[in-house]
């Protein structure tokens, strides 16, 4: 029988094992076996706690695991050490890290990059006149490699005022916003005199040392905003604004706002000003109703259309793969208000025929909007295409083919558009390919007998967001239409496993099916798109309340047609039922005599029946046709007419939200190079976006940095830390200044309970 011993360490000392103890004395740490002290180093001495656990653990002295428990290290951490002692002994422990040498801060770069610093130039001008970047620069000077000159000295990475003065917290700036003479936040009451006197044009952008900026994150989308036009044409479109507020400032704060999900402008009567101004480089945003006629002054004389129609030539000539295949569609604005009585149409989400404002969107493969058209007086998707659509993207689409090239390539088209069955007419896929060469592709609306199965074969298509999906397709020449609108088709057939055949038609002549099946299927990015901006931007809220005259004559649907078409269409529908009654009381005869006589004369009532209806649905077609379909809206009675919702406001802040949903799209596909999961990169942007900041503006070398906390998980962190370090390759400058926008993740604070983390180097888990 084994008897149990007791433990032989000193009183006082930590029980690694009943024979092994460790003993804090002194600041420094001391290990016994049995009560004979074997060993001892500094507190914080990492290499020599590593090199000793590890050296107790390959002579046998403890295991891995009472290592882990006794002193709350990683497995993996102690695997390293006792690895290191077995290959290198304890000398492995302190040999200095070796590394492959300066390859850019070689010594010649070095010198001249220490006597660019000690004569006073800032670190921007220093990495660009050695060549090198910011990051490079910023590590070399924190290793000790480049020294800063004293007057320089940066407090935690930021020089200038924001070494002379201290950072505010939220509380603080809260306290000074509530106490401001002029008004909530108006913290520079000089400058708004200046302003408000004519003595100063706009108030100049000037950011504070601050912590804990709320909605801070939205700086990171400067660089995506800048290059989807969000600054571009601004000079060229709209008239300058008088006051403490320039347009630049409007255009900014709306961007922000639609991007921090802040739908309305009414919404900002609940939001800080001062801390939205921050984010401007202000000292607070504007009040509702100033930004209310600041919006209305920039949307006068139709400015808004101008600019959208420059930045989608712009967005198309930046990326001419992507205008080489358009997706047309409807989206229906429902309006609930009592100003005027607009149209009736059919609203599919919601089912029912509400009235509203029909805008035509037309997006690329990947569901980025390029413009929209407003019908307020709508007739229907192929009217749009004619008037609207077809003669802007003729001249807005790049590297379309020339005349010589299209006569020599019968089968060449200058683009593809892409819809719904609503577009589904021969007359005009014939019209668009003979008259301007432009390929049509959407879902046939009548096909035909079922294609045999043998005609069908497994491809692999490859999908724009780069899935690979398995189909089986097959594909015919087909002629649709009759009589002049004939017109000569690929018709390509989708097979699905309920043994259901999708069928799609096109003149594209020159595309294999399966790129076509993929450009067709792809069409649920707009679907989504719409909901997105909906549920995301509010595309359908107004943004000013009034009604106008139409500017040029509208023809309407005659309300007297409109009733007796719904007349026809009830009395067909009522014929139809009536000779299917009478149809299947011929077809299954009675046997009994008087069940026969009944049947009888239900049949003869049916038959009476259907000769009336047949007479009157006669009366009202003619009617119908003698009734003209369309009218001039002057022509209606004064209670018929109606007038038009205001558009201008509308159309600009519509334009700075596609411009928004576009940047936030650029950034979520950098996001999804570092991420498992690709459907977590919007949301991760959302929170991104919304998430708290520090301000550190360094005034000497002209940089703002905007230090951001830690997301929720250690995943995210790491890919957002990854994300910043591709925003600030593209060294953006904050709009209308020199200050160059520098994105870091904040370093969490350790408090006492995380003392033991300082023994231990960065490279060790702990």
């Amino acid at each position: 029988m084994a008897q149990t011993l007791l433990p032989i360490v000193p009183a006082g000392a930590t029980c690694i094992t009943p024979e092994f103890g460790v003993e804090v004395r002194d600041g420094r740490w001391w290990y016994s076996v049995g009560t004979l002290p074997v060993f001892s180093h500094a507190a914080d001495d990492g290499a020599s706690f590593r090199m000793f656990t590890s050296q107790a653990i390959v002579q046998g002295l403890c295991r891995q695991v009472d290592v882990v428990c006794a002193f709350g290290v990683s497995a993996s951490s102690v695997k390293r050490g006792v690895r290191r002692f077995a290959e290198g002994g304890p000398k492995a422990f302190y040999a200095p890290r070796k590394g492959r040498g300066p390859s850019v801060l070689t010594d010649e770069v070095k010198a001249r990059g220490q006597a660019l610093l000690d004569a006073g130039k800032s670190r921007p001008e220093v990495a660009r006149a050695l060549g090198i970047g910011k990051e490079c620069l910023r590590k070399a000077i924190e290793s000790g490699r480049l020294h800063e000159p004293a007057a320089a000295t940066r407090e935690g990475g930021a020089a200038g005022s924001s070494a002379q003065a201290p950072a505010r917290d939220k509380s603080s700036r809260s306290q000074e916003d509530a106490a401001a003479v002029m008004g909530m936040g108006c913290t520079r009451p000089l400058e708004r005199v200046l302003a408000a006197t004519g003595q100063m044009e706009q108030a100049p952008t000037r950011f504070e040392h601050c912590h804990d900026v709320g909605m801070g994150g939205v700086l990171t989308a400067l660089p995506a905003l800048a290059a989807n036009g969000l600054l571009r044409h601004l000079n060229t479109c709209f008239a300058t604004l008088s006051g403490y507020y320039g347009k630049l400032h409007v255009v900014l704060l709306l961007a922000y706002m639609a991007l921090c999900r802040i739908k309305h402008v009414e919404q900002l009567r609940y939001q800080p000003p001062g801390e939205w101004g921050k984010l401007l480089g202000l000292d607070r945003i504007p009040e509702v109703r100033t930004l209310r006629e600041k919006i209305k002054t920039l949307s006068e004389d139709a400015a808004a259309v101008t600019w959208q129609a420059l930045l989608a030539s712009d967005w198309m000539r930046d990326d001419p793969e992507a205008a080489g295949v358009l997706y047309v569609d409807g989206h229906v604005r429902v309006y609930h208000g009592k100003q005027t009585k607009l149209p009736r149409r059919y609203v599919a989400r919601d089912r029912l025929c509400l009235r509203g404002v029909t805008d035509y969107y037309v997006n690329d493969i990947a569901g980025r909007p390029f413009f929209t058209v407003e019908r307020q007086v709508d007739a229907g998707l192929l009217e749009a295409l004619r008037s609207d659509i077809v003669p802007r993207l003729l001249h807005d689409v790049p590297n379309q083919p020339t005349v010589e090239e299209l006569e020599h390539d019968p089968c060449l088209a200058r683009f593809t558009l892409v819809f719904d069955r609503e577009g589904y007419s021969p007359g005009f896929f014939k019209k668009l390919w003979q008259e301007h060469r432009i390929a049509a592709l959407t879902y046939h609306k009548f096909p035909r007998d079922t294609w045999r199965d043998e005609e069908f074969a497994l491809c692999h298509v490859a999908m724009p967001n780069g899935e690979t999906v398995e189909m089986h397709l097959a594909e015919r020449g087909s002629r649709i239409g009759s009589g002049q609108d004939k017109v000569w088709v690929r018709e390509i057939r989708k097979r699905t496993h309920t043994g259901h055949q999708v069928s799609l038609i096109t003149t594209a002549y020159h595309a294999d099916a399966a790129l076509t099946s993929a450009q067709m299927f792809s069409r649920w990015v707009q679907e989504n798109f719409f909901k997105y901006m909906r549920e995301h931007y509010a595309i359908d809220a107004l943004s000013q309340y009034g009604t106008e005259q139409f500017p040029e004559p509208q023809t309407v649907v005659n309300p007297q047609w409109r009733q007796l078409d719904a007349k026809v269409r009830a009395l067909q529908a009522k014929l139809q039922r009536t000779r299917a009654e009478f149809t299947a009381k011929e077809m299954h005869p009675e046997n009994n005599p008087k069940k026969i006589e009944a049947a009888l004369k239900q049949a003869a009532n049916l038959r009476e029946a259907i000769d009336q209806l047949e007479h009157e649905l006669e009366q009202r077609k003619q009617e119908r046709k003698e009734t003209q379909r369309h009218v001039m809206m002057n022509d209606l009675p004064e209670e018929q007419r109606f007038t038009r919702l205001v558009p201008n406001c509308k159309r600009f802040t519509d334009t700075i939200k596609l411009i928004a949903y576009r940047a936030e799209t650029a950034m979520a596909m950098l996001l999804k190079e570092h991420l498992d999961r690709t459907d977590d990169a919007r949301p991760l942007i959302r929170d991104l976006l919304s998430a708290h900041a520090d301000l550190v503006p360094d005034e000497q070398g002209h940089i703002l940095h905007v230090r951001l906390h830690p997301m929720t998980n250690p995943r995210a962190t790491r890919a957002i830390a990854q994300l910043l370090e591709q925003l600030n390759e593209t060294e953006t400058l904050y709009p209308g200044t020199d200050i160059h926008l520098h994105y870091e993740m904040t370093t969490p604070n350790t408090g006492e309970e995380n003392q033991g983390s300082e023994y231990f180097p960065p490279d060790q888990e702990l």
